[in-house]
Parts: C-alpha cells; structure tokens; sequence
C-alpha cells in the first residue's frame, strides 16, 4: 500500500489546482497587457501576445512545483495576476469596457 499521508496528496492538489487555474490566469492577463503594450498593429499584437502565453504558462506551472510549499505556490500566481490585471485595466483605451 502507499504511504502518503492526506496532507501530502492535499498540498499536490492545491498545486496542480494552482498550476491549471493560477497559471491560466496569469498567462491570460500577460496576454492582455503585452497587447496593450506592444506597438504593433492590433491583430498582430493579440497573435504575438497569444503565442508568448504558451511559454508564460508553462513557466508557471514548472514555478509552482518548484516552490517549497503550496502556499507560495497560490501567492505567486495570485499576486502577479492581480497586478498584471490592474495594470492591464488601467492600460485599456476609455470606452473599450461598455
């Protein structure tokens, strides 16, 4: 039989909950503000910005296993997002949100 305890298997599911859902959110608002940020042609921008989340995300997630517990695993993919985010909201042109 095995001899992991509850906690272990719990600490590995928050992190691959943390690595599928934190790094989706943070490879997704990297993705909004590179295209409000690059100074290429919208179109080109989005596609670009598209691309560079493949290598953000699995960044993240390769950072979340790497980190010693699952609770810096969960800051460091919510405060990054959550800055990423504001910046990309105060970035966005007036009247594109309505």
């Amino acid at each position: 039989m095995s001899s992991l305890t509850s906690s272990y298997r719990l600490q590995v599911f928050s992190r691959i909950v943390a690595a599928t859902v934190g790094g989706y959110a943070l490879a997704s608002a990297a993705t909004v503000l590179l295209t409000l940020l690059w100074p290429l042609p919208k179109g080109q921008a989005v596609l670009a910005a598209n691309m560079l989340s493949f290598v953000w995300y699995t960044i993240a997630v390769m950072w979340v296993f790497s980190t010693k517990s699952a609770t810096r695993a969960w800051i460091g993919m919510v405060l990054p997002s959550a800055v990423i985010a504001l910046l990309s909201l105060l970035l966005i042109p007036a009247g594109a949100l309505s």
